[in-house]
């Protein structure tokens, strides 16, 4: 038996990670601040156990991987995916904007890892985090978010080097534009036509198309599985030829 937790699984990437995991013969946790999508995803495979709540303090973050083990008894594999965007250059962006992209895009994945960590070791397990091409190259009135995406770039690598000796390995994806709720929201906040955004974000990406969560889902289950055994540190573009 092999157990992943997800967050932000009620909704985009997250969701569709769970999903795909729980699909492939995992048992999951799947975890989000919507109880009602939760349970939508928990109805769309076996094997997903869900837990509603916020994860703003480092005690939720411990509390989540207590409650992970209590209810598998092991954890192999942690995915970072909660996010937030908030549209604003640094004149836009408050005090509170600030403080709450940089809490859950970077904070959080720092909570989890580290209560994850020490069980990781026993398994051997990895951590992928949910990253953003904004974090390798900043998008125009994202400072908090593309900030916080390269922080959590560069937490990928030096996990993954500090932990490499401990048999876990610690890699990212990065997303370009994908066809979730966030890239919805991320047009209304930017004030711009919804069909006229993702016909543009299409057209710039050599692909055609803009990515969707099962794209970025098979990428996660590739780097958490045993065909990636000897990929650490990495960051992984899919984005369709986007940032190349």
């Amino acid at each position: 038996m092999s157990v992943v937790l997800v967050t932000g699984a009620s909704s985009g990437i997250g969701a569709a990670v769970a999903i795909a995991f729980a699909e492939a013969g995992w048992e999951v946790m799947a975890a989000g601040r919507d109880e009602a999508r939760l349970d939508e995803v928990a109805d769309a495979a076996d094997r997903i156990v869900t837990w509603s709540g916020e994860l703003e303090e480092s005690a939720d973050c411990d509390e989540l991987v207590t409650d992970t083990l209590d209810e598998f008894g092991r954890l192999d594999c942690l995915v970072n995916s909660a996010g937030i965007l908030v549209r604003g250059d640094v004149t836009e962006t408050d005090d509170d904007d600030w403080r709450d992209v940089l809490g859950i895009n970077l904070d959080v994945p720092f909570y989890l890892s580290r209560a994850a960590l020490p069980h990781l070791v026993e398994t051997a397990g990895s951590i992928v985090n949910v990253a953003s091409y904004w974090g390798c190259r900043a998008g125009r009135r994202t400072v908090a978010y593309s900030v916080s995406k390269a922080g959590l770039i560069m937490l990928t690598r030096t996990m993954a080097r500090d932990h490499a000796a401990d048999g876990v390995r610690v890699n990212a994806v990065s997303p370009g534009n994908v066809d979730t709720p966030m890239l919805a929201s991320g047009a209304e906040d930017a004030g711009e036509d919804l069909d006229e955004y993702l016909e543009k974000a299409a057209n710039d990406s050599p692909s055609g198309r803009i990515s969707t969560p099962e794209d970025v889902a098979g990428l996660v289950i590739f780097l958490a599985g045993d065909a990636a055994a000897h990929v650490n540190g990495a960051v992984v573009p899919v984005d369709g030829g986007l940032t190349a």
